[in-house]
């Protein structure tokens, strides 16, 4: 035994014992929820620098995420390339788009800002990079004809301004316009992304992405409206918002967390064509899909037992669909969970032995999340033995919602994170929502961006932090641990026995001082992560007091 302490009697203590394995940890445990919720990708991830590009949304004389510049426009609903509606301007005439919110787009000096635009009529039309006073590059497209056409065009901006706009001029006659294109010159590994946020998404540590929500739940989120080239895509009335974009979908997702090295799941609608969905499987097969969840919060808004009835049987049919294209795609219930309903054994026989895992959504503001969590899981893996002794079915967290982005968040995520790592391999990943958030955007009351974004900076939240530390300090085996202290602890060690990692989280407000007794373990090195504040703090040696509201993950190596 090597007691490691401050002198004295009668002091809390943690003890951990290195070699008593109780479970093993997936590395998938570090994941987060991404949905085009408060523009998280359309306006954030997506590289598309233009907002409503579709001009889709109402207005008489210029689209509502448009603005006029001069001239005569009008807003044609009989004659559009893709949607409902499309841009006409007689000229001199011209409109502007200033990204989302109107917040401007970040021209910077030297970058080339390739775009393409749809358009029929005649001309001539200029597109410029501008503020309205300054031109930082333009293009000219002169060949216009009655049909329409893809014209594309590369700007280099002569000048850096964060706050730029993209114009189209039209100096005489009159054209047509529709599916703009601004896309962001800074491009993650070739994709159509943001560079910056994607960058940032791996530095949290991210080992696991899962793209999906209460957009997929709209009627017409559907995996065929998905396919072919992004500028051909039918927009849609997203539950979101009613101007949806297509151009970033489950292939976009798909293909990101491939280059980015995180494990992707993602949801489908679960009342997509059987058939489409089998095609969605062949379409995948070269990015060696592992996860699929079918449907979202199913039957959140009541206890109806034809309602679970209905989810149960379009699960079935989806998931026989992928089942005869993939036998090794694993699919995830998304009925929402009741423990003390009847309605739970119903879908729980109607799906055992197809599913492989249940997704249970939870609430992480509160710093003592976790209590609440392990108390659900110990609930779920008690009722699913109670239904099938046998059974293999397990769970995922999909979603740790809330309403924050503060400490106390970044500390529900840190008590949530400790709570599933007692229950070992019962528990695949828990993901904390959202992973981004616009500065300003807030839709819907989920102020829970881990990571911010304007169109010029990127930056971490304290759950970021929160998330980086933990999956930075994984290790794959839980041994067994013990405290009086009040503070909430696990300990986790390397398979080859030569590092140990302790993660204590003091939800409150008082420094807590407390001895640490680790039995049969050798330390030959100490590294302390410390999260009291917006960024981790860092220190050598065994903490003697933790800190009240923080996180401390304590890395022992021989």
């Amino acid at each position: 035994m090597l007691l490691l302490a401050l002198a004295g009697a009668q002091r809390p203590k943690i003890i951990v014992d290195a070699t008593d394995i109780r479970g093993t940890i997936p590395a998938t445990l570090y994941g987060s929820c991404i949905e085009d919720v408060n523009h998280e990708i359309y306006g954030g991830l997506y590289g598309q620098l233009l907002y409503g590009e579709s001009f889709e949304e109402p207005g008489k004389d210029v689209s509502g995420a448009w603005d006029p510049i001069n001239g005569q426009c009008l807003v044609d609903t009989t004659t559009a390339f893709t949607g409902r509606q499309s841009q006409a301007m007689t000229g001199p005439a011209g409109i502007a788009n200033r990204g989302l919110n109107r917040w401007g787009i970040a021209v910077i000096k030297g970058k080339i800002y390739k775009g393409y635009v749809y358009l029929k009529g005649d001309g001539p039309v200029t597109i410029r990079l501008e503020d309205g006073r300054t031109t930082y590059g333009s293009a000219t497209i002169t060949d216009l004809t009655p049909s329409w056409k893809r014209y594309e065009f590369a700007i280099t901006a002569r000048a850096t301004n964060p706050k730029a706009r993209l114009a189209i001029y039209l100096k005489r006659g009159r054209v047509w316009i529709d599916q703009a294109c601004l896309m962001t010159p800074d491009r993650f590994k070739g994709l159509p992304l943001r560079r910056d946020i994607a960058e940032k998404m791996q530095q949290e540590g991210l080992r696991f992405l899962r793209y999906g929500g209460s957009m997929v739940n709209a009627p017409d989120y559907r995996w065929k409206n998905m396919t072919g080239p992004s500028d051909k895509r039918p927009p849609y009335n997203g539950h979101w918002y009613p101007y949806s974009s297509n151009g970033f979908g489950i292939t976009e997702f798909v293909r990101f967390c491939r280059a980015a090295g995180f494990e992707p799941a993602f949801a489908i609608n679960d009342e997509d064509d059987p058939d489409d969905i089998a095609s969605m499987v062949d379409s995948l097969r070269q990015y060696d899909i592992h996860y699929i969840e079918i449907g979202n919060e199913e039957v959140i808004w009541g206890d109806i037992a034809k309602d679970y009835d209905h989810y149960a049987e379009r699960f079935n049919l989806l998931s026989d669909a992928i089942h005869r294209k993939n036998p090794n795609i694993k699919i995830i219930c998304a009925a929402w969970w009741r423990p003390a309903s009847p309605n739970m054994e119903r879908v729980f026989h109607a799906i055992d032995g197809k599913a492989a895992y249940w997704d249970l959504h939870t609430d992480a503001d509160d710093p003592k999340a976790g209590d609440k969590v392990d108390k659900e899981l110990t609930d779920m893996q008690r009722l699913f033995r109670e239904w099938n002794p046998k059974t293999t079915l397990k769970c995922v967290i999909f979603e740790e919602n809330g309403g924050h982005h503060d400490l106390a968040r970044a500390l529900g995520h840190a008590t949530t994170l400790n709570a599933v790592r007692r229950h070992g391999d019962f528990v695949l990943t828990s993901c904390a929502a959202n992973a981004l958030q616009p500065l300003g955007q807030n839709d819907n009351g989920w102020d829970q961006g881990q990571i911010f974004f304007t169109p010029s900076h990127v930056w971490g939240m304290p759950p970021f932090y929160a998330q980086q530390m933990a999956s930075a300090n994984h290790e794959p085996l839980l041994v067994a641990d013990s405290t009086d202290s009040g503070m909430d602890v696990t300990a986790t060690r390397s398979r080859d026995g030569r590092t140990l990692v302790i993660h204590v989280v003091n939800t409150s407000t008082t420094p807590v001082t407390a001895a640490i007794d680790i039995q049969h373990f050798r330390a030959g090195k100490t590294t302390v992560t410390t999260l009291q504040g917006d960024t981790p703090i860092y220190s050598r040696g065994l903490p003697r007091v933790f800190p009240g509201r923080s996180y401390t993950i304590i890395r022992l190596e021989e």
